[in-house]
């Protein structure tokens, strides 16, 4: 009876999973905590509710979720906000009911999200603002821990942290600068003798050893309650109506943040587990995580990427996995708060600046010069707002002027003369009258795909599913992109991803037909010749049709 709910199997990879999931997220959820403002208790209090009832209730089988680095700014930014409308210069009752509120109806608009299918719009998204914020968000935490790695207090924003920078030179702590060092160098340094132990746990224990023992004069964590969380939303009804806007402000930020950063876990999850995730389900999952988080005054979160990654790699394959991830950061709260009270603030800082510069988008901030104009700018305005302004202004901002940069470039392309055509017309099912022959030969070994239209952001998800659908058996596919005039950086990153996973599963891609501005485009980030060599482009199809007769005699595999 109980093998319909669950198949016991699988629970000791699930044990194993979660049990290495809960400890890599240990040390973050603290560090999220103590950087969102609210105190290293709230992040294991939202780490214990997210990551127990997102993997309860959530889409995706083997999901991790908990504090992340995007969600922990934007509540950090919420919280500075909710304390300067309090009138207080830190956390009171009044700030507390703001916050909280706010995180409550974060929870609440993901659910609405899961019900209306919203996760089928967030795709649309364009890469350079996504880029832009994330990169953003990386550096935030980085220059928000600056001070902390000091020894020093931490600032309330990233422009008071460059407008007090020369204090670091008279007020620095040289223990705290020790540990802090001390921490980023075992945390990148110990994955080299082994990655049986999560190095971010191995730096946490090793360097607030030292400074325990050695005695040293460093700011800690301070004393972190033990035993059960308790209702905390109690005064939510009496808030002053004129912080309701702020309030629905946030919670829309930290909810379609978090759902972008859970499905995109998802989807990773996917790719691991050879499964296909629910998004709606998902949102809905997320949602109810971060409305009890909220309510037990914690943080909010979001799938965890590399939480979920080790989960996966551990054994973890059903639900079971993330609900005792969960389990055992509350057996951590219910057990070792006392010793989690003695960790420096430098420790944090040297877990969490690491992090910050993995969050920045190297890749996307490497190909500025070389990827189109307008996406670059894009890029940089999107990434300068979110990390000197408003989060929430960065991502409308960024996402209007994508569009309507693309509109005039579409106008641009339509006054040429060039055909626009319809966009998702990618069917390989029905050949051009020059493909038929060929077609009929050689139709389960190459699959031909048509390409019409610049191939843009508002494309590239429908691109990604239709490549999915594509036989596993065939040995090439062949893209007519002779009527793609234009490429953005969201379709070139698109088309580099297709093209690696169809070589990953040994299918020759052959490019037929590309027009100069793509063609500049996937040479200057490399794609051609790294992924798609000279011998495999063609300007008519006839001529990689000759070419593919040559390599398919006798059934040959194509490399």
């Amino acid at each position: 009876m109980l093998k319909k709910f669950y198949d016991f199997k699988n629970f000791k990879g699930d044990f194993t999973g979660g049990l290495v999931a809960g400890v890599v997220a240990l040390p973050l959820a603290l560090a999220f905590g103590v950087q969102s403002g609210m105190g290293a208790t709230a992040g294991l209090y939202g780490a214990i509710a997210v990551g127990i009832f997102a993997a309860l209730c959530g889409g995706t089988e083997t999901q991790a979720s908990g504090p992340t680095g995007p969600m922990t700014v934007v509540s950090a930014a919420l919280i500075a906000a909710a304390i300067q409308m309090s009138g207080s210069e830190a956390l009171n009752d009044n700030a507390m009911s703001i916050i909280l509120a706010t995180f409550l109806l974060g929870g609440i608009f993901q659910v609405v999200f899961g019900f209306l299918n919203i996760a089928s719009y967030v795709k649309y998204f364009p890469y350079p603002v996504i880029s832009g914020f994330m990169s953003g968000v990386g550096l935030i935490i980085v220059l928000l821990q600056i001070f902390p790695f000091a020894g020093m207090a931490s600032s309330k924003s990233t422009i008071s942290v460059i407008q007090n920078f020369p204090s670091l030179f008279t007020d620095a702590n040289v223990y705290a600068l020790l540990l802090g060092a001390i921490t980023i160098a075992v945390y990148y340094i110990f994955p080299k003798i082994t990655k049986a132990i999560p190095s971010a746990l191995v730096a946490l224990i090793v360097a607030t050893l030292i400074a325990y023992f050695m005695k040293m004069d460093v700011p800690l964590i301070g004393e972190i309650p033990s035993g059960l969380p308790t209702f905390q939303l109690g005064n939510i009804l009496s808030i002053d109506s004129a912080a309701y806007a702020t309030i629905v402000e946030y919670a829309v930020v930290l909810a379609v943040l978090g759902s972008i950063d859970s499905l995109l876990t998802s989807v990773i999850a996917d790719n691991m587990t050879k499964t296909k995730h629910n998004s709606n389900r998902e949102l809905i999952g997320q949602g109810i995580g971060n409305m009890i988080a909220a309510a037990i005054g914690g943080i909010p979160g979001a799938g965890a990427t590399k939480g979920t990654v080790v989960n996966i790699n551990a054994g973890g394959r059903t639900r079971v996995s993330g609900i005792i991830h969960g389990l055992f950061l509350l057996a951590v709260l219910l057990g070792l708060g006392q010793l989690a009270a003695h960790i420096p603030l430098c420790v944090l800082a040297g877990l969490l600046i690491p992090i910050g510069f993995k969050i920045v988008d190297f890749k996307g901030l490497k190909h500025l010069l070389k990827v189109p104009r307008a996406d670059a700018v894009i890029m940089i305005l999107v990434l300068l707002i979110t990390t000197f302004g408003s989060l929430i202004q960065a991502v409308g901002i960024g996402i209007a002027l994508a569009c309507l940069l693309f509109m005039k470039k579409s106008g641009d392309i339509s006054e040429k003369g060039m055909e626009v055509g319809k966009v998702a017309d990618i069917d390989g099912s029905k050949p051009w009258q020059d493909e038929i022959e060929f077609y009929e030969e050689y139709k389960s070994k190459v699959i031909i795909k048509h390409l019409y239209g610049p191939l843009f952001f508002g494309f590239t998800s429908y691109f990604k599913d239709q490549i999915q659908l594509l036989p596993k058996d065939i040995k090439a596919v062949i893209f007519r992109m002779d009527r793609v005039p234009y490429i953005d950086q969201s379709g070139l990153y698109t088309l580099e991803d297709i093209i690696f996973d169809l070589r990953a599963k040994n299918i020759e891609v052959i490019l037929v037909g590309l027009q100069e501005q793509p063609c500049d485009m996937l040479k200057k980030v490399d794609i051609i010749p790294d992924l798609v060599p000279e011998d495999d482009l063609f300007k008519t199809i006839d001529d990689s049709f000759d070419y593919l007769k040559e390599k398919l005699k006798g059934n040959a595999v194509v490399k």
